[in-house]
């Protein structure tokens, strides 16, 4: 196969899989949380591993991480609140800073996901040998720093 061949062929590859395993992460969401979006369920990670790595969770730092504006996040916390998956916490040492915290329904809903992704590369990697996951790794890492470099998100 020619390069160009190999180009198309990675190109058609990414678009699918990635539009494979969005339809297959709502599907599973609507099992498990059919009050929740994709994108609310990955507010609601962040908000969890933050906290869980003592880094900052404070709802700007928040934003920062999800590359979303303060306004976008505020709206999209009030939802989680109203629902009951996030809270908002005054910082006790900064009474203007406010902090975001999953609820035990968030927390729920956050390992429910992170099973679906432990399925998912469970799955992928038991279908490759060690040195076939080792070059698969080492690939994405590069599409992704190239991503990450050319097309911020913001």
């Amino acid at each position: 196969m020619e390069d160009r061949d190999y180009a198309h062929e990675l190109d058609r590859f990414l678009v699918e899989v990635f539009n494979d395993i969005l339809k297959a992460e709502e599907s599973y969401l609507s099992g498990s949380c059919p009050d929740l979006s994709v994108r609310e369920l990955h507010l609601i990670e962040e908000v969890c591993r933050a906290v869980d790595e003592g880094r900052d969770n404070r709802a700007s730092a928040i934003a920062a991480a999800q590359r979303v504006t303060a306004g976008t996040l505020t709206a999209a916390v009030n939802q989680l609140e109203a629902k009951g998956y996030l809270e908002r916490v005054r910082d006790s040492g900064d009474k203007r800073s406010v902090r975001l915290q999953a609820t035990e329904k968030g927390r729920r809903a956050q390992r429910s996901h992170a099973q679906f992704h432990r399925e998912l590369v469970e799955g992928a990697v038991e279908r490759l040998t060690a040195e076939e996951t080792r070059v698969l790794v080492r690939g994405l890492s590069g599409i992704a720093a190239f991503i990450r470099e050319h097309h911020p998100a913001s």
